[in-house]
């Protein structure tokens, strides 16, 4: 399964990494970072908040982008209107960088979420010391205690978590943990297939307190509509905006209700 394989490729560059930079260092960088954005908040602001994703490849979609500049699509993003942004930073698989993070939080004013598959204490570290404002835990990846944990830690760093789900079993263990952002992800990582459908069932499910993010599958006003019907608030644009030449442009057909098609 292409989600094992990714991880395996974590495993392996996450253990390079910290003979690079051992653990004690990094947290110190970590701790010593007093820049956070509140991510949270700025999903909560309005009725409809939109975090921008810079993404150059998706294993689904192979590359993207050709001629990528993070910094420069993030700044078209925070004119088009974005309330945050998705960094997405793994290597092998979405062809990403943790530079590409820092590149992007310089550009911008808005939080900034690290996308990636963490499964290990060292990422989280490594995420705050590069300037991330929160980061995505999967909890099909994820046991209870290592998801507790990391959202513990993220917390102390001043972090928020986007905690994913799929199923009704996974919301239930993002609740127990004490998850105060929850992101629904449509798109099925087995099979890669993609239904809103996923969001409008489990979102009703979420205590109100919590936080919603409908992840993947939203392509124009209409999706957006149909999920805010649920009462989500909250969306994550990937690849509507990464085949963008202006993703601020289309983002802002997005927001405003224009027909996204006239400004690909």
């Amino acid at each position: 399964m292409i989600v094992d394989r990714i991880v395996e490729s974590v495993k392996e560059r996450l253990e390079n990494r910290k003979r690079v930079i051992p653990l004690p260092l990094l947290r110190t960088a970590a701790e010593e970072r007093d820049d956070i954005r509140d991510f949270k908040g700025s999903l909560e602001t309005g009725d409809c908040a939109v975090i921008a994703e810079i993404k150059r490849a998706s294993p689904s979609a192979g590359r993207i982008i050709d001629d990528f500049d993070p910094a420069d699509r993030a700044a078209a993003c925070e004119r088009g209107g974005a309330a945050a942004l998705s960094v997405l930073t793994e290597e092998d698989y979405f062809e990403g960088s943790l530079a590409h993070l820092v590149e992007t939080r310089e550009a911008v004013s808005l939080p900034v979420l690290r996308k990636d598959f963490i499964i290990d204490a060292y990422q989280v570290y490594e995420t705050r010391a590069a300037g991330g404002d929160a980061l995505l835990l999967l909890v099909g990846l994820l046991g209870r205690s290592e998801l507790a944990d990391f959202l513990v830690l993220a917390g102390s760093l001043g972090m928020e978590a986007l905690v994913e789900i799929r199923n009704e079993r996974e919301l239930e263990e993002a609740i127990i943990v004490g998850a105060g952002v929850v992101g629904i992800n449509n798109r099925d990582l087995k099979t890669f297939r993609v239904d809103i459908a996923t969001s409008e069932y489990l979102a009703p499910l979420v205590p109100p307190a919590v936080c919603v993010v409908a992840e993947s599958g939203i392509r124009d006003r209409a999706d957006m509509e149909r999920l805010r019907a649920t009462g989500i608030k909250a969306f994550l644009v990937g690849e509507a905006l990464s085949r963008a030449n202006d993703p601020g442009k289309v983002l802002e057909h997005l927001l405003s209700g224009k027909d996204v098609s006239e400004c690909r």
